[in-house]
């Protein structure tokens, strides 16, 4: 799987993701994929319809295999989150009670603080077709919600777990423009380089006639040059164009790199036209 790697550290921490009466196997593999990609591993089912283990939800799961084999079963709500401290509930929907109703930052910033005294946290999610009752939500210490169109505010499962997980991930993060990789480091262009590709490139197109007309070639060089200069190149760059050019310069379409040198073909035509000069008499 693209961006799997077995040889880098395999975050498995934070709050149990809890999954209330789920219909189908394939989301929870989804929601196991999820939980993955942002280092969470704690799975919970309470009571999911189509039993499990569910051989679905391990094809679904795409490789995450250690968050499936390490799914812990419940027969009810009350027992899935007995052992933890504080517990978030998700709903897109209006809840009129009197439970705190945090952003997903926000919550992720809490349960963040939490874990890292020691408690024990979580955060449940509803059936795909229906969510959270109001009982099942009572259960829990507050509400998350998504800023999500209110006029189309249904989240997928899998989609509602990947929010939650990602804004675990940013928390723990040294800063938010952190990100896994960086491009290579590449020096600049010298401008000695940057003037060896004006030149090969006017050469090139002096030889194709390119600057047709005397008095405007001036101003075609310019040109060329402005938009030349525009990109800041480094020296790999100028030396993949130059490449560029001087395959154009050795290769034409009749005759691709690969079908022989191009001085064999200057011969083969050569010795072509003499022999249908030959031909002719």
């Amino acid at each position: 799987m693209a961006g799997t790697n077995s040889e880098r550290e395999l975050l498995t921490e934070g709050p149990a993701i809890i999954l209330a009466y789920p219909q189908l196997g394939e989301n929870i593999g989804m929601v196991a994929r999820a939980m993955a990609n942002f280092g969470l591993s704690e799975l919970r089912l309470v009571n999911p319809r189509d039993g499990w283990p569910n051989e679905k939800a391990q094809s679904a799961a795409s490789r995450a295999d250690h968050v499936i084999e390490g799914a812990k079963l419940y027969g009810s709500l009350e027992e899935a989150i007995a052992d933890l401290n504080f517990v978030y509930a998700t709903t897109a929907r209006d809840r009129y009670g009197y439970k705190p109703v945090r952003s997903p930052i926000v919550a992720a910033r809490t349960l963040r603080q939490r874990f890292r005294t020691g408690e024990a946290t979580g955060i449940i999610f509803g059936r795909e077709r229906t969510g959270l009752t109001n009982e099942e939500v009572a259960l829990a210490d507050e509400i998350v919600t998504f800023p999500v169109n209110p006029a189309f505010a249904s989240l997928n499962l899998a989609q509602a777990v990947l929010l939650m997980s990602y804004e675990w991930m940013k928390t723990g993060m040294e800063s938010e423009d952190e990100t896994s990789f960086q491009a290579l480091e590449q020096r600049p262009a010298k401008k000695d380089d940057l003037q060896g590709l004006f030149d090969h490139l006017e050469d090139a197109l002096e030889a194709r006639n390119y600057f047709r007309s005397a008095d405007k070639k001036p101003k075609l060089v310019e040109n060329l040059r402005t938009v030349l200069t525009r990109p800041a190149f480094t020296e790999t760059e100028i030396r993949v164009l130059r490449g560029v050019i001087s395959s154009l310069d050795r290769f034409s379409r009749e005759h691709p790199r690969g079908s022989g040198a191009p001085a064999d073909h200057s011969r083969a035509e050569h010795n072509k036209k003499v022999s249908d000069s030959g031909d002719s008499d």
